[in-house]
């Protein structure tokens, strides 16, 4: 499964959140830490739900990006 993820800038780090999963987050200092860190949070945040024997939420989000001309 593939699951979006947003990635936010902040002052000092970076935090990520998959919408598809509530409360899967991840805070890191590098873009690539997050990134990782997030990846390890989906992982061990399904593997939990199967213990629990919760149904895995399918992935509905979508992501896209608009580019928009200053002039």
């Amino acid at each position: 499964m593939r699951y979006a993820v947003v990635i936010e800038k902040g002052e000092t780090s970076y935090g990520a959140y998959v919408p598809d999963l509530p409360v899967c987050v991840a805070v890191g200092e590098t873009l690539e830490e997050v990134k990782q860190l997030i990846t390890e949070a989906i992982e061990f945040h399904i593997e939990g739900m199967l213990v629990d024997g919760l149904p895995i939420p399918q992935p509905t989000s979508m992501t896209h990006e608009v580019e928009v001309l200053m002039s």
